[in-house]
């Protein structure tokens, strides 16, 4: 099918699951995840509808954005080395990677130096991957009482990938994981942080991840189809 077909039947998948959980679909949005995608239908979703798009490295999305121009959100989904934050907080509405204080601070650096405030999430590793980034979950409400008095970031909330699994109901439990990890941040009431935004789902799991309280999903392989090696 092709893409813009894709996202019609992404999009209903999306409706389908926030109605059953009793949410608003309008609430969740869709992220087109773009890594090793042509730029032809990267610009095909945008026209679609696509309003965030999703890149795992700064340099690739240097290129791409200098080249399309900003018709959409551009966002970090990948893991953000402290010597490319200057360059990030330039180019993205949003770093949904934010892992650790020494980035952080890196990245409120930087930003300070351009002028803006820069939108962030706290990435979390709910299943404890010793090969996926994020902070443990046992000390990322630490980390977020650490980055809050950052004057040039903003906390908007929490994102995770947990493990993969052949059947997307074993995924629940860590999603479900992250939304009390919310709500137990939101009742702290610590300043300047909001919990607006929980960054999880991808292409096997949205659905679940939707019933679970995701506002943004992140699909790549969903909409462009099985992504080429690299």
């Amino acid at each position: 099918m092709s893409v813009v077909d894709n996202i019609r039947l992404v999009r209903e998948t999306m409706a389908e699951a926030s109605r059953r959980s009793g949410r608003d679909p309008a609430r969740v949005r869709l992220m087109a995840v773009t890594k090793t995608v042509d730029d032809d239908r990267i610009i095909e979703a945008i026209r679609a509808g696509v309003d965030i798009v999703g890149e795992n490295y700064v340099q690739e999305a240097k290129r791409k954005i200098y080249k399309m121009g900003n018709p959409c959100e551009w966002h970090l989904i990948g893991r953000l080395q402290t010597n490319k934050a200057k360059y990030a907080v330039r180019l993205f509405d949003m770093i949904h990677s934010s892992d650790r204080l020494e980035l952080a601070q890196e990245l409120d650096r930087r930003a300070s130096a351009a002028g803006r405030v820069m939108k962030v999430l706290i990435e979390v590793n709910i299943g404890g991957e010793e090969t996926k980034s994020g902070i443990p979950l046992a000390s990322a409400t630490d980390l977020v009482r650490a980055v809050a008095p950052l004057e040039n970031l903003s906390i908007q909330g929490l994102m995770t990938m947990p493990p993969w699994f052949n059947d997307p109901e074993e995924a629940r439990p860590f999603f479900r994981a992250l939304r009390e990890l919310r709500d137990r941040i939101i009742a702290e009431k610590i300043p300047r942080v909001e919990m607006r935004e929980l960054s999880m789902g991808m292409t096997g799991d949205f659905a679940v991840a939707i019933e679970e309280g995701a506002t943004i999903v992140r699909i790549g392989r969903g909409i462009f189809g099985e992504r080429q090696a690299g």
